[in-house]
């Protein structure tokens, strides 16, 4: 008995161990560059640093056409010219290239302006997302929250882990919590919570969107509903004043009875097609539903399809560059095997020829 117990008690702890071992972390990742795009004051910060860039490549352009320009004319004088006149004017022409690589290297280099002001535009954007992923990491359970834009060679990534758009609400959010009320920033926040319980479920999601479809077309069907009711009305308002109109004719003699009749009749034809023209005009709209539906399914599927080929193709890339690698590294490791062999029958030649050779 005391041996059964013991046994169980150890296929308990067991399986809680190894269920501890196995239980997967909670990964997350962000794209720096989704972010950077979408916040307003850096596209717009990023547009004058690239106005300002393109006015130093015109500089350097109108440098290079002045250089070009003198080359051009020492070339077309240089057999009217002194030696010394010729050195001099070559000194020049090279001390205004050296000026213009020395200008490239300041403005675009490494260490130059354009990276610089680069930096210092993003910084702030970066400090931004990185408070807002602790933010989110510490509220949601994320084990690892990694960039997708760094040099991590990253192979596939789930849209499910994505928190970019997560990062984007919690940035857009600290910069209006000063401008908003209580009564929006409550109202905000609820939104907020919606919009992250979606993100993280993609059933969510995905229903969602549909929901979304199905609404604008439920708003759609109602627009043409009234429309073609207030169409309806206006007929009926028309034959209503037509009657009154009759009416007092009738009173006065100058309109017979048939007259009427066939004006009663001419406006129930009339009211006939506007209802008709209403019947159908709901037919298209619930026909337009369908076909926008069916052509939002085909064009995600399409772009499911898309994403499955680019990544195969993508692994078949990197399959192949492998490959290739370890072709040239084995053509290399055969080549020095050969060399080595080379050298030792060469070696192996020269002291049997030093044997055979006693002088």
């Amino acid at each position: 008995m005391r041996k059964e117990f013991l046994f169980i008690f150890l296929a308990f702890v067991v399986t809680n161990t190894i269920k501890a071992q196995t239980k997967g972390n909670k990964v997350g990742y962000i794209d720096m560059e989704y972010i950077l795009q979408n916040v307003p004051n850096y596209t717009e910060a990023t547009i004058q640093l690239e106005q300002k860039a393109q006015k130093w490549k015109q500089e350097i352009e109108v440098k290079k056409i002045e250089i070009k320009k003198l080359t051009e004319a020492l070339k077309a004088e240089k057999p009217l010219l002194t030696k010394e006149l010729i050195e001099e004017r070559e000194s020049d022409i090279k001390f205004l290239e050296n000026e213009i690589l020395d200008y490239q290297q300041k403005r675009f280099g490494a260490n130059g302006d354009l990276i610089h002001q680069k930096t210092a535009l993003a910084k702030p954007i970066q400090d931004q997302v990185f408070t807002a992923v602790q933010d989110i990491a510490e509220a949601k359970k994320y084990d690892i929250i990694f960039d997708k834009s760094s040099d991590m060679s990253i192979l596939f990534a789930a849209k499910r882990f994505d928190i970019s758009d997560q990062v984007l609400r919690v940035i857009n959010k600290t910069e209006k919590r000063e401008k908003l009320t209580k009564k929006q920033l409550e109202a905000e926040e609820a939104l907020a919570k919606k919009e992250d319980a979606i993100d993280e479920n993609p059933v969510l999601s995905d229903r969602q969107k549909a929901l979304e479809e199905k609404k604008a077309a439920r708003e759609k069907l109602i627009a043409d509903r009234k429309l073609a009711l207030e169409q309806i009305k206006k007929e009926n308002d028309a034959k209503r004043q037509q009657a009154v109109a009759d009416r007092e004719a009738k009173k006065s003699g100058t309109v017979s009875a048939p007259v009427k009749t066939e004006e009663n009749k001419a406006n129930t034809t009339s009211t006939n097609e506007a209802e008709a023209a209403a019947k159908k005009a709901l037919e298209a709209a619930r026909q337009k539903q369908i076909d926008d539906k069916a052509k939002a399914t085909a064009e995600r599927n399409k772009v499911i399809e898309d994403r499955k080929k680019a990544l195969e193709e993508k692994r078949k890339k990197i399959l192949e560059e492998r490959e290739a690698i370890k072709k040239a590294n084995e053509e290399k490791r055969l080549k020095t095997i050969e060399e080595n062999d080379a050298a030792k029958k060469a070696k192996e030649e020269e002291k049997i020829k030093e044997n055979t050779n006693p002088n």
